[in-house]
């Protein structure tokens, strides 16, 4: 079966309530194994893959999630609508634990995963000043006023690496910065799927005010936790409601031609380990998996 729309489910998102003839997948990849099997099945009647970023249990830290991986085995069974949901941390009083929010734009902090497709024979730089994809992402903002959500959209997420917590210097850094949220995950996961010409969506569930308040104690796992678990039943709903208004539209965008202009090194210069590694992606631009 093949899935137009996929999910994956952050923190305290391990399944998909409502998931319909629910088949687990273990898909192989160029890149190695996936966090764990994809789950195929219908939502509403709409077609999805959902797939846990963390496995199941919990079982990967943000920088041991072979995000390359995951992406992969969603692009392979048809996927071209992304939308990711996780757990954030808020920057500014306006965004409260219990809220959710829309991600615009991401500030980049990561240091020690790989966040890119390319290299090792093949390059590509693709556009990355829009990271997410404005129809999706307002077709999620105007889902959720109409369920009444305390849903915002144009957040600022700043992406550290983890799996420690900030510090406080570190989180009034940020705040000054004007970022409005900070999580570990996702833009890692929004530069793959740009590679990948998937449109790309973050929902962001607020689950604590990081570490910037004097007169609260540093963010632990177990608030978090707690405030999560609220949060999540909001995410589901805003799903159900957005999935089958997405399922068979056409996409409106320039997602699905990302790599377009950045391919920069020639078909034929390309090694045919490379040409292998990545067909799923580039054949369609002319290079091939064999010669």
């Amino acid at each position: 079966m093949q899935a137009p729309i996929g999910i994956i489910g952050g923190s305290g998102l391990y399944r998909m309530e409502g998931l319909a003839l629910d088949r687990a997948v273990e898909v192989k990849t160029p890149f190695g194994e996936p966090s764990g099997p994809v789950h195929l099945g219908r939502l509403d009647g709409a077609p999805v893959a959902f797939l846990a970023r963390h496995g199941e249990g919990h079982r990967f830290t943000p920088s041991e999630v072979n995000y390359r991986a995951n992406l992969w085995a969603l692009k392979s069974l048809g996927v071209g609508r992304l939308i990711c949901v996780s757990a954030v941390g808020s920057l500014q009083a306006r965004h409260k634990p219990g809220e959710l929010r829309l991600v615009s734009q991401f500030i980049d902090k990561t240091k020690h995963r790989k966040d890119t497709f390319f290299g090792e024979g093949l390059v590509a730089h693709v556009s990355f000043a829009e990271p997410t994809c404005a129809p999706m992402t307002r077709t999620l903002l105007e889902s959720g006023r109409e369920l009444k959500l305390p849903l915002e959209g144009g957040a600022l997420y700043v992406c550290m690496e983890g799996p420690a917590f900030s510090t406080r210097a570190e989180s009034r850094l940020h705040q000054g910065w004007g970022a409005d949220l900070i999580g570990m995950t996702q833009v890692t996961e929004a530069r793959l799927a740009r590679e990948a010409e998937l449109c790309y969506a973050c929902i962001a569930l607020v689950t604590d005010y990081d570490a910037w308040r004097e007169e609260e104690d540093g963010v632990d796992a177990a608030s978090v936790l707690e405030v999560m678990r609220a949060n999540v039943d909001k995410a589901q709903a805003l799903l159900r409601r957005v999935v089958p208004q997405l399922s068979g539209a056409r996409r409106p965008c320039d997602c699905a031609e990302a790599l377009k202009a950045a391919l920069f090194t020639a078909p034929e210069a390309v090694p045919v380990e490379a040409l292998q590694r990545l067909e799923l992606l580039v054949a369609k631009y002319g290079y091939g998996g064999v010669r």
